[in-house]
């Protein structure tokens, strides 16, 4: 290469970078027009708050709902989206905001079709509190009984500042599940056969009302039925074995709370008698291996949401309570008294 074909080549390269750097910095500097430039809020979503600390927002999200509230907590807008866009893991939200301070409230499945709970925002009240200290979240039931699968509740809270209209936005909001699903099976150990139908399984607690912070708003007791049982026999077909008759039942719970005091019970459903009567949260907290000795007994209860017990009865369907399983952790239990 000649000079002066070096000079032309580095001239054409000066110029691309030149167009490069100003097309770079045209967002970014008032020194030029910014007509072409994006503004506003660009707002993605995230869980991955469970125990894989794996985002899996855009698998289980199938419906979102954001509720926008001003400095003073006044409501400002509702968006909803429940396209297939979720399901991309670029999904972003655009607002478009004036200056001021906001809180941002995002909810998902309560836009579902399906959905369990119900979502009361009050616009533009005159009440003392602000429209977002009032904003409840409510478990759908009937007669203080919730006995359905429930559709998967998830909960996120962001807030943000924009100093300008032209300011552009790019921010997350990191969302927790609200929903809990929890099997109880009772195995008997002597081969006596059971049936489902042989118990009445409970899970009683004050849960239902969540507030604007995602904290349990104290109202009525609720009694959570089974949404799914039945019953099996293991070790049937494997010779030299006692075949162990098992009946299993499936809760669906809202958000789980270490200062609630929730309870599990197991009865009789021919004479009333007692199987199972304990605290819940305890027991559930047994899992909490030293694995996770540095979180804290809320953030594992909110992480973990699929959860499984396994009782062991005699051959008077009584509960051998010096064991349990808890997903798949075997707990030896030195007192019973809890």
């Amino acid at each position: 290469m000649n000079f002066i074909s070096f000079i032309k080549s580095a001239a054409r390269a000066l110029f691309a970078y030149t167009v490069l750097a100003t097309g770079l910095m045209s967002c970014s500097t008032i020194f030029t027009d910014q007509s072409q430039c994006p503004k506003g809020v660009s707002l993605s979503f995230r869980y991955e708050y469970n125990m894989e600390y794996a985002n899996s927002f855009h698998s289980q999200v199938h419906c979102l709902s954001l509720l926008v509230f001003d400095g003073n907590g006044r409501f400002v807008s509702r968006f909803d989206e429940s396209s297939d866009a979720l399901g991309k893991e670029d999904y972003a939200m655009s607002l478009e905001l004036d200056e001021g301070h906001y809180t941002l409230l995002a909810y998902g499945g309560i836009a579902c079709a399906d959905a369990s709970f119900d979502l009361y925002c009050p616009s533009g009240s005159k009440a003392a509190e602000s429209d977002l200290q009032q904003v409840r979240l409510q478990l759908r039931s009937e007669d203080s009984r919730s006995s359905s699968c429930l559709h998967p509740c998830f909960y996120g809270i962001e807030e943000i500042d924009i100093e300008n209209s032209e300011q552009f936005i790019r921010d997350t909001v990191y969302m927790l599940k609200n929903t809990n699903n929890i099997r109880v099976v009772l195995q008997q150990i002597d081969g006596v056969a059971m049936s489902s139908g042989d118990f009445v399984f409970t899970i009683t607690d004050d849960n239902s009302v969540l507030d604007w912070t995602d904290a349990a708003v104290p109202s009525t007791q609720l009694t959570y039925l089974p949404w799914t049982k039945g019953e099996t026999v293991i070790g049937e077909d494997t010779p030299g074995t006692t075949p162990a008759s098992a009946v299993w039942a499936e809760f669906s719970t809202s958000r789980l709370f270490f200062g609630n005091a929730p309870r599990l019970r197991v009865a009789n459903a021919e004479s009333g008698e007692t199987v199972i009567d304990l605290p819940l949260i305890d027991y559930l907290m047994l899992l909490r291996s030293e694995l996770f000795a540095d979180m804290s007994k809320q953030e594992f209860l909110d992480r973990e949401s699929v959860w499984s017990l396994v009782f062991f009865l005699d051959n008077g369907l009584r509960w051998l309570d010096t064991r349990i399983v808890i997903n798949d952790w075997v707990v030896r239990l030195n007192h019973t008294e809890m």
